[in-house]
């Protein structure tokens, strides 16, 4: 899998399920599951772990968005797909949630109605 999908992702998950100022079980478990999902490595990881403790939110955001930017087309949609159902499991979508979404879709590129439309065609493995 490409590193900075990977990174990108588990940057902006991070971001998203923090937005609300609440980070609960269910999306911890989420977390995981991207992880596996994705195939992040104990080393990639690792540097995601370092990288959120160490960096200002802005800073991460800026690298999560500017790895996604790097990647293909398809993956760009993946990574949103999988945010987009995140912003949903732990059974509330926080405004700033959907703030965090609206905006990282557009500076990606990337369609908002085409994000929803995979969404909604992808079966979820959280």
């Amino acid at each position: 899998m490409n590193k900075n999908y990977q990174l990108g992702l588990l940057y902006l998950v991070h971001l998203l399920v923090s937005a609300d100022g609440v980070v609960d079980e269910k999306e911890m478990a989420a977390l995981q599951k991207i992880r596996e999902h994705v195939k992040v490595s104990d080393t990639t990881f690792h540097e995601f772990e370092l990288t959120v403790k160490e960096k200002k939110e802005r800073d991460i955001y800026q690298a999560g968005i500017d790895m996604i930017n790097q990647c293909t087309d398809k993956e760009k949609s993946d990574a949103f797909v999988i945010l987009y159902k995140l912003s949903e499991v732990d059974g509330r979508v926080h405004v700033k949630e959907v703030r965090l979404l609206l905006y990282s879709i557009k500076m990606a590129g990337i369609e908002f109605d085409g994000v929803v439309g995979l969404a909604k065609a992808t079966p979820s493995f959280f």
